[in-house]
């Protein structure tokens, strides 16, 4: 199990490098001659058409709705892992990171409200760093090599996958359009179907991802984001079968490449780009962005960190071995690093019909996140022993 951890460690923390990359180069063709070229290329339309099913999108939204559904499968699948048999395994364990994502969700979102509650509109964005971007936080930890405890690392990676959970949770009640109830229904009896073939103990993989591709659509088609089919379907396919083999792990690690390398970094690319044609002060230092920052660098660590400590304190739940609570406020600034997962909310409170918005909360979100990055690191360089 610590080998599994090991290799999905490293693969994260490198594919973290190549988000950077990603990032930097879509804001460089963003703010250059390139920015048409950019433009055309999220813009690209894709159609994919079976009998009477069309399916016509841009890139961009492919991108958004399509491929961010199978990161979120692999979020289902290492939650699902992580609960069963691993870090997140028994109360005591689960507990503690638990409460600390709940404390990194619920103290931000307040923070953003203090600064654009008062706003309609606005305030729609009250989820944006509620979210940790797993990859960019690992990405950075990784940077202090073998200083690092692994029970540091792995309670860094159980906050962010419960973290995940949570954003899920909250995209599914609070940024769904209209909702279509045949498709909502269809969707209801695809995991049903699902489920039922996990309990009879079917292992093959090919036909959950047949009968996951139908939940895919018909949540798309209902109006609820179709990511949430993800986790969906990560939860029904089965850790362990009779015949003694993971379906979960195998497809779990033949994901990870895909995810690490390609889904997440291109996803960064296109939704990193922010022009900043027509970005003034004022508007730079608007209650907007300033409220998405302040979040992620105060309100994050802020709520994981008193969360954590009241939970210890109170006997509820305890320290992971070789953690102390100067190591977990460290982690607690790390996840400051919303990045790819708050602009992926950005980009659903903020749609195109409101664009200069949209552009001012990813500023907010870069900010927020650059910040974060730079101060968990200082602080754990700073805290950590010089060699572990």
């Amino acid at each position: 199990m610590k080998n599994v951890i090991r290799q999905f460690l490293r693969l994260e923390a490198s594919g973290g490098i190549i988000l950077i990359i990603a990032a930097v180069i879509a804001m460089g063709m963003a703010n250059s001659p390139l920015r048409d070229l950019y433009q055309s290329f999220l813009d690209i339309p894709i159609t994919f058409r079976i009998s009477t099913l069309d399916i016509s999108k841009p890139l961009l939204l492919w991108v958004n709705d399509g491929l961010m559904a199978i990161f979120f499968l692999l979020v289902g699948l290492e939650v699902k892992r992580e609960l069963i048999e691993g870090s997140l395994a028994g109360r005591d364990k689960a507990l503690f990171p638990a409460i600390a994502a709940l404390g990194g969700m619920l103290a931000p979102a307040i923070i953003y409200l203090l600064f654009n509650g008062s706003d309609e509109l606005t305030r729609q964005g009250w989820a944006i760093p509620a979210a940790t971007d797993i990859a960019f936080a690992l990405g950075v930890m990784a940077l202090l090599g073998d200083r690092v405890p692994n029970s540091l690392k792995v309670f860094l990676l159980a906050l962010a996958i419960i973290d995940d959970l949570g954003v899920i949770i909250i995209i599914a009640l609070f940024y769904t359009a209209n909702l279509s109830w045949l498709a909502f229904g269809i969707a209801v009896v695809a995991t049903v179907f699902l489920a039922c073939m996990n309990w009879r103990g079917v292992d093959k993989t090919s036909l959950y991802l047949l009968i996951g591709f139908i939940l895919w659509v018909s949540i798309l088609k209902s109006g609820i984001h179709a990511t949430l089919a993800g986790v969906l379907i990560g939860f029904m396919i089965p850790l362990r079968t009779k015949k003694k083999h993971s379906p979960l792990e195998k497809l779990e690690h033949g994901l990870h490449p895909w995810v690490a390398y390609l889904i997440l970094p291109l996803f960064a690319f296109a939704n990193a780009g922010v022009s900043l044609s027509g970005v003034s002060f004022s508007g730079l230092t608007s209650l907007l962005p300033l409220g998405i920052a302040t979040a992620l660098i105060i309100g994050k660590p802020l709520g994981i960190f008193i969360f954590s400590w009241i939970s210890v304190k109170t006997g509820i739940a305890k320290l992971p071995n070789s953690i102390h609570f100067k190591h977990i406020f460290s982690v607690s600034v790390l996840c400051g690093i919303g990045f790819t997962m708050s602009i992926f909310i950005a980009s659903l409170a903020f749609d195109s019909s409101h664009l200069e918005l949209n552009t001012y909360s990813k500023l907010g979100i870069l900010l927020g996140s650059t910040v974060s990055a730079v101060l968990g690191y200082s602080l754990l360089k700073v805290f950590l022993p010089k060699k572990h």
